[in-house]
């Protein structure tokens, strides 16, 4: 049975209810999504808040860190005040605040090869919002094997990149459409990688890509225009321009 939207929830989404391509029914398709994010940082922080206030209905939350005072240049859902409290439970005071109607799930741990797939299993799709090159290929093979559609991003310094990864879905042609490894065939050492914490980032290309990450998932749930499949969206925040560079399965 398709879920209904309440009175409330009519008002508070109504932007969306009058919007060409989404309407009602697109409406009720967020409020049945059930969305992954990982990483409650600096990508994940615009993608929940704004997965929240688009009524996607339930939204997992992964992350075992806590928030630091570095963290708040950058990760928007954290407060002053949250310092020192763990990021999953800082994230759902946020999205709660935001958005009472929404379901929060948290999933306060670390995670890896053996329990992600597992975890997926209860979504229907994922947004990594991680910042570690093994940990977004681990989150790749998961998403592949359990059968979801990842959206994946990744910042340094003053630019970022994103692409939706969704090889269970055929292109036009009925042709499988790439995956993780496609895009990345030579996977490179996390030692070899310089980090936020060595190089630095501007917090405001988090926003940006976090915020497009969150926009390809309501793509996804709603079925509006076309998501980043075999295409890796660059954005370059000096230049202030955006590419693309598209990208097919290898074999």
């Amino acid at each position: 049975m398709a879920v209904e939207l309440t009175s409330d929830e009519s008002r508070r989404y109504a932007r969306h209810i009058v919007l060409k391509g989404i309407g009602g029914p697109g409406q009720r398709r967020l409020k049945s999504a059930r969305v992954l994010v990982i990483g409650a940082g600096g990508l994940g922080s615009p993608a929940i808040a704004y997965l929240a206030a688009a009524g996607v209905g339930t939204i997992g939350i992964v992350d075992d860190d806590e928030v630091s005072l570095s963290n708040l240049q950058r990760q928007i859902i954290h407060t002053t005040d949250g310092v020192g409290t763990l990021k999953t439970d800082s994230a759902e005071r946020f999205a709660r605040s935001l958005n009472p109607e929404v379901a929060i799930q948290l999933h306060t741990l670390r995670l890896d090869a053996t329990n992600a797939e597992n975890l997926m299993a209860d979504y229907d799709m994922v947004i990594d919002g991680t910042d570690r090159f093994s940990t977004r290929l681990m989150i790749a093979d998961a998403a592949f094997a359990a059968g979801k559609n990842l959206i994946s991003g990744g910042v340094s310094m003053y630019d970022g990149n994103l692409t939706v990864i969704a090889p269970h879905m055929p292109d036009e042609d009925g042709n499988p459409t790439p995956r993780f490894r496609d895009l990345y065939p030579d996977v490179p050492d996390d030692t070899d990688l310089p980090t936020c914490e060595e190089v630095g980032v501007i917090g405001a290309v988090t926003g940006v890509i976090g915020t497009l990450m969150a926009m390809e998932a309501i793509k996804l749930i709603t079925w509006i225009g076309e998501p980043l499949v075999g295409r890796l969206l660059l954005y370059d925040g000096r230049e202030a321009r955006f590419s693309e560079v598209r990208y097919g399965r290898r074999h």
